[in-house]
């Protein structure tokens, strides 16, 4: 599935919606650290892929940005250990 994540930077904020229900992932900046604090997909479109690829969006944009992260939210702490290509990320 082909998803439109927006980056929402002033709100600190990547979203997707799919079928109608919006999905999201939450993060602060303090310098050049990004925490993500939230990810959260409804359950009528859960069992999508939709978290993965958010947090996914989320990190290729930390790396661009050359911000080091902090995965505060469970689900992205767990994603994150699945995928070591993006240790170098951990703050």
């Amino acid at each position: 599935m082909a998803l439109e994540i927006q980056h929402l930077a002033a709100a600190h904020r990547f979203e997707t919606t799919v079928d109608g229900f919006v999905s999201e992932l939450e993060y602060n900046l303090h310098g050049s650290v990004m925490t993500i604090t939230h990810t959260g997909v409804p359950e009528q479109v859960g069992g999508r892929g939709i978290a993965g690829e958010l947090v996914r969006t989320a990190l290729e944009t930390a790396r661009r940005e050359g911000w080091k992260v902090v995965p505060a939210c469970s689900y992205a702490q767990v994603w994150m250990e699945r995928h070591p290509a993006f240790n170098d990320l951990r703050a």
